[in-house]
């Protein structure tokens, strides 16, 4: 047995837990920094308490679900833990979704409480878009009872900052009802948690027209964190950057690693790379985050970029094996003193399934996306036969560990489909494992799209293009793209007679979806490329990418 598998021990606490044992070990530690504010531990754990207080006052019980509306923000991290100190489920919904696909979760998600802010995130304005996306609300006489035609389950929405709306509870309301609940009655259901209850239902794109919710545990989010932490050897001393954002497992879990040890976590409601430089060199940050090219691109192209000290960066997940070739010998250049790994990933898994430890070979740290976390096991399969495959070949990559979620909330088909009775997820993605362990990623099984970081069902945005009266079938594809991987192109078959334009197709889709799922380009077709019995989308791919001249 290796000697650090045989030195490992299995560790786990909740999401809720995990605050308190930091605070009372280092209480005055810088617990979360972001450009205009931090926190400490001690304070932290305070506010989340009272903020947990305020919840059971609504109503919250032990396995309601929340949904957390909200940017990258300390009101994120203060009900994140919150939530869980009460033994509910925190309910992340992306802050580009749009009235429709915020009406979608909260129904799909039986939430109870709605969350979101007064702020303007990036010009979006969230109560707007919330009163769009339930359209009664503006009816409704008592905001502590809602009753919504389109979310029955919802009883609450509360506006954090200082404004109030028709309905919805505001900020001080919401904190008066603290001063009427025991602390005792929060540590009570903190006690009461359990490991494998669900912790997290994290909203993710699949090939079906909507997201899917992943339910994550306790167990499953802490003890991958923690074996990310162990890998990549942090520790108190440590201030870990991730500029994602925080409705994402990308985020949570560096949140969690960080916490696990002590450490501060280094964040940002929106990257900016002057901005980011300046952080990462006064918090004297030692592991970054920041996963995609294009926020590394902007970071070492900044004016800024030579005058930062950004020394003390000992560690960088740069996933230079599925990055352009020259992108990891720009890096190295840049930041001779960091040590670059890979990664590869999902919300199913909790957020990392393998990395490069720090001692691994440059070569295999540049073209290779690092082993299994302890207690993870891949195998690679052939997704006709369902043999394993040699070293070496690709295959459907099969994850079975403690960081795998539990179903997709509400769909036993598609669980069934991804979770066999041996407790391996089939994730539909195309990877290959050397003999030394080393992951590769290929592409995916599914049809997929990776804008910008963002999973996108392309079934999603062609069902969105097929509500148009005009448009009778819509077929997306992925074309390349140098700063976001892949954007969404569509193709259109309109019915008969019908005249609408490519700019009113896209603008359609504004309306009704995120940004990053709009279609950047329109192409009209009267003849399907077909093989037997289905359109052969990589034909379509090809003739646009071909029709713009990209390389791909």
């Amino acid at each position: 047995m290796s000697s650090l598998l045989s030195e490992t021990r299995i560790t786990a606490t909740t999401i809720g837990d995990l605050l308190f044992t930091a605070a009372d070990n280092f209480p005055q530690t810088k617990a979360v920094v972001l450009p205009d504010q931090s926190t400490t531990y001690a304070a932290l754990r305070d506010r989340a308490l009272s903020r947990a207080k305020s919840l059971h006052a609504l109503g919250v019980e032990p396995g309601d679900h929340v949904g957390v509306l909200l940017p990258t923000c300390m009101d994120f991290v203060d009900t994140l833990f919150a939530i869980s100190m009460l033994g509910a489920v925190t309910v992340p919904i992306n802050a580009r979704y749009k009235p429709p696909e915020i009406a979608y979760v909260t129904e799909n998600a039986d939430l109870v409480t709605l969350i979101t802010t007064d702020e303007f995130d990036d010009a979006v304005d969230f109560v707007e878009r919330v009163q769009a996306a339930f359209p009664d609300l503006a009816d409704a006489s008592d905001p502590l009872s809602l009753s919504l035609g389109g979310a029955p389950l919802l009883r609450n929405i509360v506006i954090f900052g200082s404004a109030s709306a028709p309905g919805m509870l505001t900020n001080a309301q919401l904190d008066a009802l603290a001063d009427g609940v025991n602390e005792d009655e929060v540590h009570r259901r903190r006690l009461q948690t359990r490991l494998g209850s669900t912790a997290l239902i994290m909203y993710t794109s699949g090939t079906t027209s909507n997201p899917k919710g992943c339910m994550i545990s306790h167990e499953s989010m802490v003890r991958n964190s923690m074996a990310l932490g162990k890998r990549y050897e942090l520790g108190h001393e440590d201030s870990f950057w991730s500029p994602l954002p925080m409705f994402h497992i990308a985020a949570i879990l560096p949140l969690v690693t960080t916490f696990d040890v002590g450490g501060t976590y280094v964040t940002t409601p929106h990257f900016e790379a002057g901005e980011a430089l300046k952080m990462l060199q006064d918090e004297g940050v030692t592991a970054a985050y920041p996963s995609f090219w294009t926020i590394m691109s902007d970071l070492i192209n900044h004016p800024d970029f030579e005058k930062a000290d950004l020394t003390k960066i000992k560690l960088m997940n740069a996933n230079f094996g599925v990055q352009p070739p020259e992108v990891g010998i720009i890096m190295e250049k840049a930041m001779p003193d960091t040590i670059f790994v890979g990664t590869f990933g999902m919300t199913e898994a909790s957020g990392t399934v393998s990395t490069s430890r720090l001692s691994d070979p440059r070569e295999q740290r540049f073209t290779r996306l690092g082993t299994p976390l302890p207690g993870n096991e891949v195998r690679i399969i052939d997704s006709e036969t369902g043999e394993d495959l040699p070293f070496g070949e690709q295959g459907e990559c099969w994850i079975r560990g403690p960081g795998i979620f539990t179903e997709y909330y509400k769909s036993p088909d598609k669980t069934a489909e991804a979770l066999d009775e041996h407790g391996w997820f089939h994730s539909g993605d195309i990877c290959s494992q050397d003999e030394d362990g080393q992951m590769m990623f290929h592409g995916r099984l599914k049809d997929m799209l990776k804008v910008g970081g963002e999973n996108v069902a392309a079934i999603e945005i062609e069902t969105c293009l097929q509500k148009h009266p005009a448009v009778r079938l819509a077929q997306v594809v992925g074309i390349p793209h140098a700063r976001l991987q892949e954007i969404p192109a569509a193709f259109v078959e309109t019915n008969d007679e019908a005249a609408v334009s490519e700019q009113e197709l896209i603008d359609f889709c504004k309306d009704k979806v995120a940004g990053f799922k709009v279609p950047a380009h329109v192409r009209f077709i009267d003849e399907w490329p077909m093989s037997s019995t289905k359109i052969q989308k990589y034909k379509l791919q090809q003739q646009i990418v071909e029709d713009l001249g990209l390389d791909t």
